[in-house]
């Protein structure tokens, strides 16, 4: 028993943190979907908050530093103007957190996702025209952020963008964890002030950081041996998966 999880309940947990680490590893996102749409089954809403903030900080850096510090620095200032929007539009957006109906967000994010992929996968492009990317990452890092501050969201707009350009996969692992690094700060930082991670919460989170190395590993060395056109389409049918479960989760 750990603060009331029977032992049952917590070997499932580490088996659903190992797998969301795999996904993690081999695409480069889907981690908090999988472990919080499964976890949710079983565990309160406290305990999944928790489950989720340490695996996926750890393995938000390493995917950000796989590559070296240098690299997620270049990473870092290439994308600078989309980060600085979002990180600014989650601070300002979550000021409102409890004046937009959050089911409503999530709908008018799931939608236009899901239709974004499938559009991708049956193979018509969107790709970005080069002279428009600076005025495309302004605009996607405040949908990003506005999402994010709303409903803790703010992937998918940036998957968005890294499938419009074409973005090398290496690349695009590195973006991802570069963003989603620098936001799992913000999102830690907040439930330590905010006294959601108890003590023992703090242990579980913690325990599931192990699992979570592991199953990313594993998933590293599928993602090394993708095709960058295989790793194009997981990443797509991915993201349809991400825009339905939003569909539901709006919807439910």
């Amino acid at each position: 028993m750990m603060d009331g999880l029977e032992t049952w309940a917590f070997v499932l947990a580490l088996g659903v943190t190992f797998f969301g680490g795999f996904v993690k590893g081999a695409v480069g996102f889907a981690m908090p979907l999988i472990m919080v749409s499964i976890l949710s089954s079983f565990l309160t809403h406290d305990m999944v908050l928790a489950a989720v903030m340490l695996p996926v900080f750890v393995t938000n850096l390493s995917q950000c530093l796989r590559d070296g510090w240098r690299a997620a620095a270049d990473t870092a200032w290439q994308y600078r103007r989309m980060i600085g929007v979002m990180l600014v539009c989650i601070l300002v957006s979550a000021q409102f957190v409890d004046a937009i109906p959050q089911r409503a967000m999530t709908l008018l994010l799931g939608v236009p996702i899901t239709l974004f992929a499938l559009v991708q996968l049956l193979g018509i492009p969107l790709a970005l025209r080069l002279e428009h990317r600076g005025r495309a990452e302004v605009v996607l890092g405040v949908i990003g952020g506005f999402y994010g501050g709303i409903a803790g969201i703010w992937g998918p707009p940036l998957i968005v963008y890294l499938l419009s350009i074409n973005a090398e996969k290496r690349e695009a692992m590195r973006v991802q964890g570069v963003f989603f690094f620098l936001g799992s700060i913000v999102l830690l930082a907040g439930h330590l002030v905010s006294g959601l991670l108890t003590p023992s919460l703090l242990v579980f989170s913690g325990s599931l950081v192990v699992p979570a190395v592991a199953g990313m590993a594993l998933g590293y060395a599928v993602h090394d041996r993708l095709p960058g056109p295989m790793f194009r389409r997981c990443t797509q049918g991915l993201l349809v998966l991400t825009g339905l479960n939003l569909v539901r989760e709006a919807l439910g």
